[in-house]
């Protein structure tokens, strides 16, 4: 018997089985059995296909190769938007994507335009401004204006924007006030930046011992979390066993 044909035969056991266990209609059982290959084509094109491509990790897949291909897309398609419709939230989304492609002078430049009338204190406009002041490299303006955001917006709770203030003060050489920061931010921050940041700066005060501590706890935490978490926060956790380690 051919490899070839060989192969065949097991491509159909498996789709025969899939096609079982996943409740198809059994007409496709038949259609395999009696089709040798085009049965196989056909259940893959009909069946399988559609449903990868219904899948949150395929449309992730996508949306990333779309990037790596015409990675100006979204930019734009953003510009065109905020042109049309001259809508804040047009202008915003227009003022993030001009951040993403290090454009920060110009989305400093869109915020400013639209923090204006009833959007003059909207906390995510200015969050936005802080991010690419920072970006930009002016770490004082995005903890100038972390500092009137939160003036102005008393209840708005941010943890991105809580690690920039941190992240600003530590650029401005303010280390005491960084850490403070950094320390009442890292149990509840979303993920491992803002603990191996803390643990970072702890080590290059030469509280090495602490910032190790820090690092076992969190690679600990990472240790029972799903999955998925290990995944995203991989760099980070990398860093964090180099800490741990005392490197």
């Amino acid at each position: 018997m051919s490899l070839l044909l060989l192969g065949s035969i097991v491509v159909e056991v498996v789709l025969i089985i899939h096609a079982i266990k996943t409740g198809r209609n059994f007409l496709w059982v038949w259609v395999l059995l009696l089709l040798p290959g085009a049965g196989s084509v056909a259940y893959i094109a009909v069946e399988l296909v559609p449903e990868l491509f219904r899948s949150s990790t395929a449309r992730r897949t996508a949306r990333g190769m779309k990037r790596a291909l015409d990675p100006g897309a979204n930019l734009r398609r953003y510009e065109n938007e905020a042109r049309v419709t001259g809508d804040v939230a047009s202008r915003q989304r227009y003022a993030d994507e001009l951040a993403r492609h290090g454009r920060y002078d110009e989305a400093i430049g869109v915020y400013r335009q639209i923090l204006t009338g009833l959007y003059a204190q909207d906390p995510n406009i200015m969050l936005g401004l802080a991010k690419a002041q920072f970006g930009k490299g002016d770490a004082t303006a995005a903890r100038t204006t972390l500092d009137e955001l939160v003036r102005l917006n008393p209840d708005f709770r941010s943890p991105e924007g809580h690690l920039l203030y941190a992240r600003a003060l530590e650029v401005e050489g303010n280390v005491a006030k960084a850490l403070e920061e950094y320390k009442a931010l890292a149990p509840s921050y979303p993920g491992a930046e803002a603990s191996v940041r803390y643990a970072q700066l702890l080590k290059a005060q030469g509280q090495s011992a602490e910032a190790a501590t820090i690092a076992r706890e969190l690679l600990e935490q990472a240790r029972i979390a799903p999955a998925h978490y290990r995944r995203a926060q991989r760099p980070w956790l990398e860093s964090a066993q180099r800490l741990a380690a005392g490197h």
